[in-house]
């Protein structure tokens, strides 16, 4: 039996981060980390058995980063700080996973990252997911860059519709949004690549490996 490797979660006490941890806690083959900024946060994980480190995008993230062996990035500003978080917090995570030679990157962006001008409203938000994405990119890690449309609280399917780019405007639970990134930690799974998803009819360990 090989030894379970370590996930790294930033944003682990969010909506979606939550429903990440349940899953990688079931995982036989990852162990979650949730990275969260306080420490009532950080003993909230630690009573549920989950390993816990302090960790805020606003600073340096080398030593929380330390140790992990592949990352998921699934925080957000809630667009209460895009810029400082959603996109200069993503690209600090990025420069500590390199320096902790993480094994894989999975951001979790959003469908609009790339043509910002889509939404008024959600222009700020998109461009500084997008700019994170470019980072990301560029950064040397593999890496793979999921990009979902508006996620809803709703069970989750385990199936998705997924492509390169999707070109409708439509919902996709929570749930199946946190499965898509696990699922897609496996080396050689989407390595290095972006993709859109909304909820579908095509099980999800299926249709990232197609």
């Amino acid at each position: 039996m090989s030894k379970k490797k370590h996930v790294l979660v930033a944003g682990a006490n969010g909506s979606t981060g939550r429903i990440i941890i349940d899953l990688l806690k079931k995982s036989e083959k990852y162990q979650p980390i949730a990275m969260v900024r306080k420490p009532e946060q950080k003993d909230h994980f630690e009573k549920e058995n989950v390993t816990a480190v302090l960790g805020d995008l606003e600073e340096d993230l080398n030593q929380a980063v330390k140790g992990a062996d592949k990352v998921i990035f699934a925080a957000g500003s809630g667009g209460k700080k895009v810029v400082e978080v959603d996109q200069e917090g993503a690209k600090r995570f990025t420069d500590a996973a390199k320096n902790a030679e993480v094994k894989k990157f999975v951001m979790l962006s959003s469908m609009g990252a790339d043509n910002p001008g889509i939404s008024e409203e959600l222009g700020d938000y998109l461009r500084a997911k997008g700019n994170a994405d470019d980072y990301l990119k560029n950064s040397g890690l593999d890496f793979t860059i999921v990009r979902p449309g508006a996620l809803t609280d709703e069970d989750g399917s385990g199936k998705i519709q997924l492509k390169e780019k999707l070109d409708k405007q439509e919902s996709i639970s929570r749930a199946n949004v946190a499965r898509t990134l696990v699922e897609v930690l496996d080396d050689d799974v989407k390595q290095n690549r972006i993709f859109e998803i909304l909820d579908g009819e095509t099980p999800i360990e299926k249709a990232v490996r197609d």
